[in-house]
């Protein structure tokens, strides 16, 4: 067993500047292809103007993509793995899926693969893969998706039969650093068919093609090929060499775009990006016999028996030495100690009360979320005028998607939601993922936070961008709280950090209050605000009639981002008395926006919740009685002050005591006190006081409301025989318990809140019992399930419900996983059962996993409850 030491002192070298650990990392994306950044299309129609049929003849413009990738953290080189069973009329070199329109519930990628295992600094990685042996059924996933209604469940390629018999080649790619940039790769290769197989496997490197756009200083780097051998020269990297066993012939292209199969054009390339593609398949003349250019495959033809499996060693590294790399001992040594001191790294960090089984769950969840860190190159005003050597995009484009954003350049390795659905950052999914990559790489996930605060991404007007679909659009304002999450997990010392961040939000708090408050009254529009299909019409939009939407959720939102604040003013000022006078603000703030939220309507004391309200302009209200995740939002807002803080800080000590006395009705909201188990007075800030806290608990842990065998539903399940109906301008509007897929096209895609499990907010909702379990101790009792006449303590609730996410993934009694549902060959088959992914939502019913299948991001918030639950 190796030693967790050695994992921990790498991070260590790569935050302080020693040793570049991350410098080489899985940053390729998983796909480049039907992106905003690679559409030049007049009115941004991203997946016709760069569809997967292009991905193998064009050149990208902002960043590659390939299967099981790594690049530098500049992706000035790029290696992957490329694949073909001899059948299929491409080689397998990109994973292939649906695009918005393609799918009956939008994006969805049509292949299975799973990320096993990762450090943090990627010193031990292991991916999987599942390539059928007959030929891939492109054409047949297409036409069937594409016949198939909202009503019916999405086509998956385990449904074509093409698995039928085991024919399949289980593939599995380890990576082992012997040095930042040594990178040891074994590649083993498994026919689980009852038949002798062929499978051509084809490691590749290519550089990223930054010099066919016009810009200056771009000269065009060289790939030479040799059997076994690929060794790269570029102005800025230097040297860099894939060496693999054996004598397998080089394939040499140039990562160039094949004008004349895309457009009928000359190209400039006799061996376009596609040539070895088209050498392979067809025998076509399209690979240099000179042995050059700037993409360049290993091709290792494999002939294996039923059951046979086969390993290829590869060696990559940037070096400026001819000699032959290391293959034998030597690499076999690196691999078995990085594999061990991995094991012995994430021993050490899940709790030993944890099963074997969340132990696999947390190790893979964390997988994921380094996996999904990719490049990510966006020069918005670039993107808007055009390149120099390109033709110029159409007029229409300066006045369309993200035109307001002509500042923002990003050039950084960024987590990204899901690396196939949404290969994109997303600033709420952001803030998720921060929190449980905070366990395991504190120093990345703050510098995760302040990327997107920082001058060349947030507006100047103090907007954080949401996503690149619309980087205008608004996302619930969470940075203040995961910055808060991460702080605490990395010990609450790093106070520079707070303060970084903390000068930056204020900026975006004030952008808030500026743009999303349109009445000045302290309750906010915001918008959909992430929560996509939630109510019964799109919140973004405009509405069927004049008036103004206030909502729960973002005036939820607001008082906890209110209450983030003071929390990280407070921090600060027990430091640097300079932040008392933020802390004081704050707090006000927080009070102004929790008495608003009861003198504006949101709370319905007869119904014991809270509601979205349009207001007409003639001063009518109109509460919108959807029972959704909207209403329970409002509990998040909650946090705890000690007298010994209060003592400390006497400026805030004496506001509280002069906003009691003079300003009676924020009473409710900031009044409630009691002793602590430590024998120390506390106060209470919260949107909802005791007696509102007990009646919302009662639908929100109703079996028959909120509370699933999984967790939280996002709509009470009481619409599924009640639907909620509004009728404005002459249209009857209505939103439906729907426990999958939604079957409304309101957002497109597979968004979806009207009835599924979603974790980040769950995770948000647990957060708050477990302060409120902080304030009340066990004195406060509430039912739990509502009706089963069994009273616990809400620290208790918070455990249970945490444990229900945590079931999604772990076997049942039965051996079977929620997330695969009623899928007999992901629940029982040994090649697949064991084999976890981290969907993007859960059947509010019985839990099976939907949306996007890899978005590990929010969805490995597990890994969190699961290291919570057992500390």
């Amino acid at each position: 067993m190796g030693d967790g030491v050695a994992e921990r002192e790498r991070l260590a070298q790569a935050d302080s500047g020693e040793r570049p650990w991350r410098a080489w990392g899985p940053y390729l994306a998983e796909r480049a292809w039907g992106t905003v950044r690679e559409d030049y299309s007049e009115h941004g129609t991203a997946w016709d103007y760069f569809p997967h049929d292009h991905a193998r003849s064009r050149a990208y413009r902002w960043n590659d993509d390939g299967m099981a990738g790594v690049c530098d953290d500049r992706q000035t080189f790029c290696f992957a793995l490329a694949l073909w069973n001899g059948s299929d009329p491409i080689l397998k070199e990109r994973m292939f899926g649906l695009g918005g329109d393609g799918g009956n519930h939008g994006e969805d990628a049509k292949e299975y693969w799973w990320y096993q295992d990762s450090t943090p600094t990627h010193s031990w990685m292991r991916w999987r893969y599942h390539y059928p042996q007959a030929a891939f059924p492109y054409d047949e996933l297409v036409r069937v998706n594409g016949h198939r209604s909202r009503e019916e469940p999405e086509y998956e390629l385990i449904d074509t039969g093409i698995f039928d018999e085991d024919r399949f080649w289980a593939v599995t790619v380890d990576y082992a650093k012997a040095d930042v940039d040594d990178m040891c790769i074994v590649v083993t290769v498994s026919n689980r068919g009852p038949d002798e197989a062929t499978l051509h496997v084809l490691p590749s490197l290519w550089f990223r093609n930054t010099w066919s756009w016009g810009l200056p200083n771009r000269p065009v780097p060289v790939i030479e090929g040799s059997a076994g051998k690929l060794a790269g020269e570029h102005r800025s990297l230097g040297h860099i060499t894939l060496e693999g066993e054996g004598e397998p012939p080089a394939l040499l292209c140039d990562n160039e775009t094949n004008s004349q199969r895309l457009w009928g054009l000359p190209g400039t390339s006799l061996y376009p990006k596609d040539g070895i593609n088209d050498h392979l398949i067809a025998g076509a003349p399209t690979v240099n016999p000179a042995g050059v250019g700037t993409k360049g495959a290993l091709h290792y033809e494999l002939t294996l028996g039923p059951g046979e499996t086969r390993q290829i060693r590869l060696r990559l590294t940037r070096s400026d030495e001819a000699a032959t790399l290391d293959l034998g001992d030597d690499f076999a040594a690196v691999v078995r100690a990085r594999e061990d001191e991995a094991d012995a790294y994430f021993a050490e960090l899940i709790p030993a009360a944890a099963s074997a089984e969340e132990a696999a769950v947390a190790r893979q969840g964390i997988a994921g979320l380094m996996w999904a860190k990719q490049f990510y190159h966006f020069d918005v005003k670039q993107w808007l005028q055009g390149d120099p050597g390109s033709a110029p995009p159409p007029p229409g484009r300066r006045y369309g998607r993200n035109n307001a954003w002509w500042h923002m350049n990003s050039f950084d390795v960024i987590s990204m939601p899901d690396p196939w659905e949404y290969p994109w950052y997303a600033a709420w999914d952001l803030a998720f993922h921060c929190v449980s990559i905070a366990r395991v790489d504190p120093g990345f996930a703050k510098a995760q936070l302040l990327l997107l605060l920082r001058e060349w991404y947030m507006h100047p007007n103090g907007q954080i961008p949401a996503y690149e679909w619309a980087f205008g659009d608004v996302n619930p304002p969470v940075h203040a709280w995961a910055a808060l999450q991460v702080f605490e997990i990395d010990g609450g010392r790093d106070h520079d950090f707070l303060a970084r961040i903390m000068h930056k939000l204020l900026l975006n708090f004030t952008w808030w209050v500026n743009r999303k408050d349109v009445g000045g009254n302290n309750v906010f529009e915001g918008g959909f605000l992430g929560l996509d299909n939630v109510g019964p019409f799109d919140r973004s939009a405009a509405l069927p009639v004049a008036g103004v939407l206030e909502q729960s959720d973002g005036t939820g939102w607001m008082a906890m981002y209110a209450l983030n604040l003071l929390d990280m003013s407070i921090r600060l000022a027990l430091h640097d008395r300079a932040y008392e006078d933020m802390a004081t603000k704050f707090f006000e703030h927080f009070a102004y926006i929790a008495e608003a939220a009861y003198r504006q309507g949101l709370w319905d004391d007869e119904d014991c919740f809270f509601y979205d309200v349009l207001r007409m302009p003639d001063g009518h209200k109109m509460p919108l009685k959807a029972r959704s995740i909207v209403g329970l939002l409002p509990l998040a807002a909650t946090t705890r002050l000690s007298a010994g803080t209060l003592n400390r800080l006497p400026e805030l000590s004496a506001r509280l005591r002069w906003l009691l006395s003079n300003q009676a009705e924020y009473a409710d909201v900031i009044s409630a006190r009691r002793l602590s188990p430590d024998g120390r007075q506390q106060r209470l800030l919260s949107m909802v006081g005791q007696d509102q806290l007990l009646r919302i608990l009662a639908r929100m842990l109703d079996p028959e409301e909120f509370l699933s065998p999984y967790g939280l539903r996002t709509l009470s399940r009481a619409h599924l025989e009640k639907p909620f109906t509004v009728s404005l301008g002459g249209s009857d509007f209505t939103v439906g318990y729907e426990p999958a897929e939604s079957t409304s096209g309101l957002f497109g895609g597979n968004s979806n809140w009207r009835g599924p499990v979603w974790m980040p907010v769950n995770y948000l909702l647990i957060e708050a019992l477990r302060e409120f379990a902080a304030f009340f101790g066990p004195d406060l009792m509430v039912e739990y399930p509502t009706g089963s006449q069994t009273k616990m303590p809400l620290s208790a609730v918070a455990d249970d419900l945490s444990r229900r996410l945590i079931s999604l993934f772990v076997p049942d009694s039965w051996g079977r996983r929620p997330i695969y549902g009623a899928s007999e060959v992901f629940q029982n088959h040994p090649d697949w059962k064991d084999l976890i992914a981290f969907p993007e939502y859960f059947h509010g019913d019985n839990g099976a996993g939907l949306g996007a299948w890899h978005q590990t991001g929010w969805t490995a918030l597990v890994v969190d409850l699961i290291l919570t639950l057992h500390r």
